[in-house]
């Protein structure tokens, strides 16, 4: 068996680790992944998912640095001596001491097809550009950002109704599946890793909440990209009457309307943009829960009409 530490903070990244688990030639000796979050109303510290799953597999050791780079951290993962470090979704760059440490060297589940999407965020980001496909790759890691060597790579179609959640779950699934094949011939030699090509290369950034205000100059198609990229978080949203409006779904129609300019669509509210317009289908006020348009409307009729945005 060989002796594997495992790296990953998020919910995509829990089929690898238990994929590994279950393999009888990988002994998961330890996993490194994000400190406890605060998380709900009541601000409780709460787990990754990735650290429940370990905590639930009886994992020995689970270790939690705010910072890799700190040498007691470095230490404490020397210690437990790994062979093969696998990384998805983890957090935090490693430098080239982590780096160096396993004899197998450190390898990479990547949620695109690379070069494309490197980055923090490359479901987000391949959703808002309106892709056709993305995919996993395994790589090897080196101390560039997505920039190693290619071990092996499959597509995903993304699906017109995708958002990041439901990509994120297709892809933690084939990542999970990939890595264990392409681990089997990689550890036996039968893997040549392939530099990334040179062109075709795009960036992704880390995800903030500003990135989702709706700029309603944009095309429609466009903004209900937004709305599914950014659902569950941060929630694509606007502003009406001083407050955030976040929609939770929408659809684009043809037709015309003044940017940001709420209209009577069919029973519904569609708001102008800078082509098309945006048919809202779920959307919700601070401290209020996300609810169907026509739900919505029957509270407040004065929505209809109102210009959005500032």
């Amino acid at each position: 068996m060989i002796k594997t530490i495992f790296m990953g903070t998020p919910e995509i990244a829990v089929p690898s680790l238990q994929a590994l688990l279950a393999h009888p030639d990988f002994d998961v000796a330890g996993v490194v992944t994000q400190p406890d979050r605060k998380a709900g109303r009541g601000r409780k510290l709460k787990p990754s998912p990735v650290k429940q799953t370990a905590l639930a597999a009886g994992v020995d050791a689970i270790l939690q640095p705010p910072r890799l780079r700190e040498p007691s951290a470095f230490q404490a993962l020397a210690a437990l001596e790994p062979e093969l470090i696998v990384v998805a979704a983890y957090g935090q760059i490693l430098r080239p001491q982590v780096l160096d440490l396993p004899r197998y060297g450190c390898i990479n589940v990547h949620a695109s097809l690379l070069p494309r999407w490197r980055g923090a965020s490359p479901i987000t980001a391949a959703i808002l550009a309106g892709d056709p496909q993305t995919g996993v790759t395994i790589m090897q890691m080196d101390p560039g950002m997505d920039t190693g060597p290619i071990l092996s790579q499959r597509a995903e179609s993304i699906r017109p109704d995708d958002d990041t959640a439901s990509l994120s779950q297709r892809l933690g699934r084939l990542g999970a599946e990939l890595l264990i094949e392409t681990m089997s011939c990689y550890l036996e030699g039968k893997i040549q890793p392939k530099p990334q090509p040179e062109t075709g290369v795009t960036l992704c950034r880390l995800v903030k909440k500003e990135h989702a205000r709706i700029d309603w100059a944009r095309p429609a198609t466009e903004i209900e990209r937004m709305v599914r990229a950014y659902r569950p978080w941060p929630g694509a949203f606007t502003t009406w009457r001083g407050q955030n409006l976040k929609i939770g779904a929408a659809r684009v129609a043809e037709g015309e309307a003044e940017p940001g300019r709420v209209i009577a669509w069919e029973k519904k509210a569609a708001v102008g943009a800078g082509a098309g317009l945006l048919v809202i289908e779920k959307a919700q006020l601070p401290g209020k829960k996300m609810l169907d348009i026509a739900d919505f409307l029957r509270g407040r009729p004065d929505f209809i009409g109102a210009e959005l945005g500032g």
